[in-house]
């Protein structure tokens, strides 16, 4: 199966947004989906606001030969190492908080 990362268009007449999913490319655009990956909004006023992704399941899908559509592609280069970042810092939040919880504990 051929996987493609690519849009999906949701929302209302003149008014679509789009999820950032995993897909078989012979699926229509609005077709079953594998995984959703993130979410982009046009219409937001905020650049920052409009994207959100899921680094480390997009690095997965490209891991395994899933190729990003065009207007995917421009998004990911633009955000991908944003919400990388942002990843990273929540994985550290996470393992810097295990370890006290472990120690509180006598035995």
């Amino acid at each position: 199966m051929a996987v493609r990362i690519r849009m999906k268009q949701m929302g209302r007449t003149h008014r679509h947004y789009y999820r950032i999913v995993a897909m078989d490319h012979r699926q229509p655009r609005d077709g079953k989906v594998i995984e959703d990956l993130g979410t982009y909004d046009p219409h937001v006023a905020d650049e920052e606001k409009q994207v959100t992704l899921i680094p480390s399941r997009i690095k997965y899908w490209q891991s395994v030969g899933a190729k990003p559509s065009h207007h995917v592609e421009v998004l990911l280069k633009k955000y991908l190492a944003k919400f990388e970042a942002i990843e990273a810092q929540q994985a550290a939040a996470a393992q810097a908080e295990m370890p006290t919880e472990a120690s509180a504990s006598p035995n």
